[in-house]
């Protein structure tokens, strides 16, 4: 089956986007194309708000494909989209799966062993300005040297202190209905009408 999964809920307009391709979630081609054609679904079915998770515990996404950073086609991947979306797992979140979190309306995680991460820097590699943009709209500036040049690791309680995750939902806790329950206020909002 393709990845990522689109379903809605049409008796509340909440879409879901489940991430697994069966093993980390590389950022490619073949994902950005899914997930293109998941978000055409979502905004058919008239979904007012969509919630990002993972399919399997442990993993949002490894990060990016390095081939896509040699592509310039990939700066028009980066428009507006007329759902307000939420991000909401148990996992690992490194790179291009941090910025995937970054680039939602809220982001919540459940607390565990996993690690959130921007590692361009430490692998040598340049951080793109439209990646380090997506990023700094969801971290504070006191952190954002720490995150992206520093390329520090953290827990997902120390992304909850910095103010980076919007929630943090305790062991044992259920994200996705935390994520239910969030979007409810997000329905009442009309995104389309947020930049002119």
């Amino acid at each position: 089956m393709p990845w990522p999964k689109c379903t809605t809920q049409s008796k509340n307009a909440l879409g879901v986007i489940t991430l697994d391709d069966g093993k980390v979630n590389v950022i490619n081609w073949d994902f950005i194309n899914e997930m293109n054609e998941a978000f055409g679904r979502a905004i058919a079915d008239q979904a007012g708000a969509l919630i990002l998770t993972t399919g399997r515990p442990g993993i949002l996404s490894a990060g990016l494909d390095m081939k896509l950073f040699a592509t310039p086609s990939v700066l028009d991947l980066c428009r507006f989209f007329p759902i307000s979306t939420i991000a909401a797992y148990a996992g690992h979140a490194i790179a291009g799966g941090f910025v995937i979190s970054c680039a939602c309306d809220r982001y919540l995680m459940l607390d565990g062993p996993f690690r959130i991460q921007m590692n361009e820097v430490a692998n040598k590699m340049v951080t793109p300005s439209w990646l380090a943009l997506i990023c700094k709209s969801s971290i504070p500036p006191r952190w954002q040297r720490e995150a992206l040049l520093h390329t520090r690791a953290y827990s997902p309680r120390e992304v909850f202190d910095r103010g980076i995750v919007d929630t943090l939902i305790e062991p044992g806790g259920d994200v996705m209905e935390a994520a239910k329950a969030v979007a409810q206020d997000l329905l009442k909002l009309d995104v389309r009408w947020s930049y002119a």
